[in-house]
């Protein structure tokens, strides 16, 4: 039962998330086994309604009719639940339509206690029969009753995972996974607080979670958030005290410590890209709630600085602190995305693959040209201008990220054989560690977040003796000097049959072989002809011709006249 289902619902459109099509699929399907079977419900004109009992149990396509009627139904009842998010009254029309899946359920597991059906078809069936009504009872919010339907059903899928090999046990370990965060969130409903952490560590290990659970869990976090919330009213930052009223961002200061622990547990670079995006929204929405408490007060706004203490109000810095952890959270997160293609580029370097698109060193630049943005705008920060040692931080991050932004752009001037401004780029990184290295001080402990400027040295004095190798060879090569300019020069083939060179250009797709379409040439023109003698030209007398003319034409008219003919 179970590898029929996933094989039907990969195959038609469950792979994307689209319901509506798998139901049409599931409709299709049922029309050509009804007609296959010629077990069709009457005719054109009158309904009769037909039920597969045990006696006609000699084909098992009968017991593929309940099963995609059911399939059906779940499909048609999981569409519903989608629309339902902007359609409220679809929700009763969706437990229409999961009742009937599981009444099906019960027919399809009422027919196997034949004793035509073998015990593993037994068994599937009774956990399919258990799966729809824990997903049925789950969004009645039944939660003891769900969590029995979904244990019983991951019970059967554990048995029969280790009843049978490895390759047939994938797709069992697969739907108990599917069942374990469900199960986990009905216990926590009922009262189990230990279950909480369970659904946070398997909502990081799957990279979000999907179906039924997406929606609630996250709206079960913010719930808890929020009460824990209530008891919270201030914080602390860089030595200032500040009150915290608005319930939005009491919320995400909150959650912060868990979802960087979540970031610093995430297991792959895809997860943890989707904890910092899933991050950096919750900053934006707490950041525009503080922006909405700040203008009703303008003159706070352009007055920030009071004056007693010299210091911005605590709704200001309050902002200021949101602001520094959405850039703070933005540099790891681009720093994060920099390992991750320097990486990519060590393996580029080690195995040349053809295929995709390859990761470039100006792809590192522009990564790194965002950070020293963001530091720039921390420096901005109102209520921290005259914070030296906060200044002297960013000033000596700005110096860490600026050599390794040096680095690569001369990794990219390698690439094209600029060997002295490559080497004037080495130096210029050197000299950018070196300060670092003689700054650092007192500020160590927040530079440990850092890459290690350390081995950005040892890297640079490495590449510095290559280029310096590199540029020494390509100068003693006369044949690497004079190929180029002969290919730049933009002759096509047809121009340059003397000369000989070694033109890559050759066999791709945009050879250049001759100019085409060609360009004009000057051509001479049509003569223009004039008919100068004509002018002198002496024609002969015709005055004889004309009087006889003229008399045969007078005699012809009087003839004519009076009838007479010649």
């Amino acid at each position: 039962v179970l590898q029929i289902v996933k094989e039907s619902q990969q195959q038609h459109g469950l792979r994307h998330g689209d319901f509506q099509r798998y139901r049409g699929y599931c409709s299709r399907r049922l029309r050509r086994l009804r007609k296959t079977l010629n077990f069709k419900m009457g005719n054109r004109h009158k309904f009769t309604g037909k039920k597969v009992t045990e006696e006609i149990l000699s084909d098992n396509r009968y017991l593929l009719l309940i099963l995609m009627d059911a399939e059906r139904a779940w499909s048609y009842a999981m569409q519903l639940k989608q629309e339902a998010n902007t359609e409220p009254r679809k929700r009763f029309h969706l437990l229409s339509r999961l009742r009937k899946a599981v009444k099906h359920a019960e027919e399809l597991e009422r027919l196997c206690e034949s004793n035509r059906v073998d015990a593993k078809t037994k068994l599937e069936a009774q956990a399919y029969m258990a799966y729809l009504t824990g997903m049925l009872r789950f969004e009645h919010q039944e939660w003891k009753a769900a969590m029995e339907a979904f244990n019983k059903c991951k019970t059967i899928y554990e048995k029969l995972a280790n009843a049978f090999t490895e390759e047939q046990a994938v797709l069992y370990n697969q739907r108990v996974e599917e069942i374990s965060p469900n199960i986990r969130y009905c216990a926590y409903n009922i009262g189990d607080q230990s279950a909480m952490n369970e659904l946070m560590q398997m909502r990081l290990r799957s990279g979000g979670t999907e179906g039924l659970l997406a929606e609630k869990l996250e709206a079960l976090i913010t719930q808890t958030r929020a009460k824990q919330a209530a008891t919270m009213s201030e914080v602390e930052w860089r030595g200032r005290t500040v009150p915290v009223k608005i319930d939005k961002v009491r919320i995400f200061l909150l959650g912060l410590a868990d979802n960087e622990a979540a970031i610093a547990q995430a297991e792959n670079e895809e997860t943890k890209e989707r904890l910092f995006e899933s991050l950096l929204s919750e900053c934006r929405d707490a950041i525009q709630a503080v922006r909405e408490e700040l203008k009703p007060d303008q003159k706070q706004r352009e007055h920030s600085l009071e004056n007693d203490s010299g210091k911005v109000s605590n709704i200001q810095y309050l902002h200021s602190y949101l602001t520094y952890i959405k850039l703070s959270t933005a540099i790891r997160r681009n720093e994060s995305m920099a390992k991750s293609l320097q990486k990519a580029l060590l393996q580029q370097q080690r195995s040349d693959e053809d295929g995709k698109r390859s990761p470039r060193p100006q792809d590192l630049i522009r990564l790194y040209d965002i950070i020293l943005q963001n530091l720039v705008e921390l420096t901005q920060l109102p209520g921290l201008e005259e914070d030296k040692n906060f200044q002297k931080e960013i000033g000596l991050k700005t110096l860490v990220y600026k050599a390794y932004r040096c680095f690569f752009i001369a990794q990219s001037y390698v690439l094209v054989k600029k060997w002295s401004e490559a080497l004037v780029l080495y130096e210029r990184v050197l000299k950018y560690a070196r300060e670092v290295q003689s700054g650092a001080g007192a500020h160590r402990n927040s530079l440990k977040e850092l890459p290690d400027v350390q081995d950005l040295i040892t890297q640079v004095n490495a590449e510095k003796y290559s280029l310096q190798a590199a540029a020494i060879l390509d100068a003693n090569d006369p044949h690497e000097t004079e190929s180029p300019s002969q290919v730049k020069d933009g002759k096509p083939l047809s121009e340059r049959f003397e000369t000989f060179c070694l033109d890559p250009s050759l066999v791709s797709k945009q050879v250049s072989l001759v100019h085409f379409p060609p360009g004009f040439q000057p051509i001479p023109c049509k003569p223009l002809f004039f008919d100068l003698a004509l002018n002198h030209v002496a024609f002969p007398p015709l005055e004889d011709k004309v009087e006889q003319k003229a008399k045969s034409g007078l005699t012809g008219y009087i003839k004519g006249i009076f009838g007479f003919k010649s």
